[in-house]
């Protein structure tokens, strides 16, 4: 326990948080002349938000970049944790900062985006076999339900589970601390599934 409040566990926190909480969706659109998309569609700074302006290779990039980011974090925190002998623990925690820092980045008013891409490159860095099965069952649900976010619910519970019956503790703990928060970050999402009004993928507005 005490390894966790270290100095150098804090500061992979800390470093992690920084990386993720590069709003890269509200760069690019801002770059590319499409004003703040923060004041379209759900107001998040998510690919998914940056597709509502109808530039897809924005979104594509925006999605890329988010994910890349919280893999870059977990690389950075495993360098520098290794240089302090909490190579697995800083990698853990700077996973743990990128995606908290994607969702509640400081220079926004700790108003982030919900979170998926990033976690899937935290799983990248921390787990990558797990990154394929989020991926996987995402697919598998998106291709049979239509729905992208349910389907990527489902995914960020399943991958925990996964991660804690192969034996990687570390990265399990990781994703049980992440999935939750992804799942309060839709549950506006959650609610019009239940009530039947999720809009599917590939449907029209």
């Amino acid at each position: 326990m005490d390894l966790i409040f270290s100095f150098p566990a804090l500061v992979a926190l800390g470093l992690g948080y920084l990386l993720g909480s590069i709003p890269f969706g509200l760069i690019l659109t801002r770059a590319a002349g499409l004003g703040d998309v923060r004041s379209i569609g759900s107001g998040n700074i998510g690919a998914t938000n940056v597709l509502r302006t109808g530039n897809k290779k924005l979104a594509a990039a925006t999605l890329i970049l988010d994910a890349l980011k919280g893999t870059a974090a977990v690389f950075l925190g495993h360098y520098f944790g290794a240089a302090h002998g909490i190579a697995i623990l800083a990698s853990v925690l700077a996973g743990l900062g990128a995606f908290l820092g994607h969702v509640f980045p400081v220079w926004l008013g700790f108003k982030g985006g919900k979170g998926v891409a990033t976690y899937i490159g935290v799983l990248i860095g921390a787990a990558w076999p797990a990154a394929l099965v989020f991926c996987g069952v995402w697919l598998a649900l998106a291709v049979t339900t239509r729905y992208s976010s349910l389907s990527a619910l489902v995914a960020s519970v399943v991958a925990p589970a996964y991660l804690l019956v192969t034996g990687r503790i570390p990265e399990a703990l990781l994703g049980a601390l992440m999935t939750p928060i992804l799942l309060w970050k839709h549950s506006a999402n959650i609610k019009r599934l239940l009530a039947g009004e999720e809009p599917r993928i590939g449907a029209k507005a």
